[in-house]
């Protein structure tokens, strides 16, 4: 295996019990992400497309594709422990301008789901998927440790 794909795909060097808690932080933000978020913006995407927020200029059908990218298609990737610490990046960077820029100002209760989502790809980026993904199954040799 060479050292780039052990790079990309590296779930970090786990215990069970750690890989169980990865395991459950990946399905629950990846999975409510995916769902609550990324599913209804993908399926309305023509009636959103014109009216979406443009927080960073890129246009609104561009900031629309954007997050549709990260919220269903990286987060279903994280759910999968696939490419974990490359695809949460693009769903940190979504959650770090859902909370200081389009939400900047907004009541606290506004905001807080997406510091909780950003805590949580934050902390996937470091850690990487665990010992139960398909990070740990192509790496084979950076399963779980006993």
């Amino acid at each position: 295996m060479s050292a780039t794909t052990r790079f990309l795909f590296n779930p970090g060097p786990h215990s069970v019990g750690t890989s169980v808690g990865l395991l459950v932080l990946r399905i629950a933000f990846g999975g409510l992400m995916l769902a609550q978020h990324g599913v209804s913006k993908l399926t309305n995407f023509s009636q959103l497309a014109g009216e979406f927020p443009d927080p960073i200029g890129l246009g609104s059908e561009l900031s629309l594709a954007a997050a549709v990218g990260a919220e269903v298609f990286c987060a279903g990737m994280v759910v999968l422990g696939l490419a974990t610490r490359w695809t949460a990046l693009p769903l940190v960077f979504t959650m770090v301008v859902a909370a200081f820029i389009f939400h900047a100002g907004d009541p606290y209760k506004n905001v807080e789901p997406a510091y909780l989502y950003l805590a949580a790809f934050t902390a996937l980026v470091f850690t990487g998927a665990g010992g139960f993904s398909i990070d740990a199954a192509i790496t084979a040799g950076r399963q779980v440790k006993r």
